[in-house]
């Protein structure tokens, strides 16, 4: 499809594709910009890795709340599905296959990064979703068919934040496992809708692996 961000620039850092030993493609949350996601690679200290940061339109990924009705966010949702896949293919193209290639987002981003990898699973780098979860009113198993492979997924999120349901990510943690996934799911306590030194220290060991 061609839609809303297919418009839109792939911010990059780190390594040229041609020259990388993997990949990340960065998902930024709703009123941010791939600038500032892409800063978050400045603690992974992976000078190889290769990081591309697609941008949404208008600074927001789809216009309502992630657990709305799927119809309520298209054709937003769909064209944002579309420009994961794009930097996907993109990164494949290079000759990166997608057990190098870590799909990682923050809020919005994070909810995207799942609902990408859900919808087309196979073994991937890794999955990592920064406060966030599958997106629809309601989650239905029948819209995410295959196996991710024992791809390592990391779910980490507040037990209180305003706009990540707990149990949204408890159930996204449940219907990734049955697809395959090897999911590590952490809840922080009090921790409020942000990023900590934990999530940070696990994306490293994951990324450490692929390197």
């Amino acid at each position: 499809m061609h839609g809303v961000h297919q418009e839109q620039q792939v911010h990059r850092k780190g390594q040229l594709l041609e020259n990388a030993t993997a990949a990340m493609v960065m998902l930024h949350g709703r009123g941010g910009n791939a600038d500032d996601i892409l800063t978050l690679s400045n603690h992974f200290d992976q000078p190889d890795f290769a990081y591309l940061a697609p941008q949404a339109a208008n600074y927001t990924w789809y216009p309502q709340r992630f657990v709305a009705p799927i119809k309520a966010n298209e054709p937003y949702l769909s064209s944002a599905l579309q420009a994961v896949d794009d930097a996907v293919k993109q990164i494949e193209k290079a000759g990166l296959p997608a057990e190098k290639i870590v799909l990682l987002g923050f809020s919005q981003g994070a909810c995207l990064s799942l609902e990408y990898a859900a919808r087309h699973p196979r073994r991937y780098g890794g999955v990592v979703a920064l406060s966030g979860g599958l997106i629809g009113e309601k989650l239905d198993p029948e819209r995410y068919t295959g196996s991710l492979q024992e791809t390592p997924v990391f779910l980490g999120c507040s037990d209180r934040d305003s706009h990540i349901p707990l149990d949204r990510v408890q159930a996204s943690t449940a219907l990734l496992k049955k697809q395959g996934a090897d999911v590590t799911e952490r809840i922080y306590p009090g921790m409020g809708h942000t990023i900590n030194e934990d999530e940070i220290a696990f994306i490293c060991e994951l990324l450490a692996t692929l390197g």
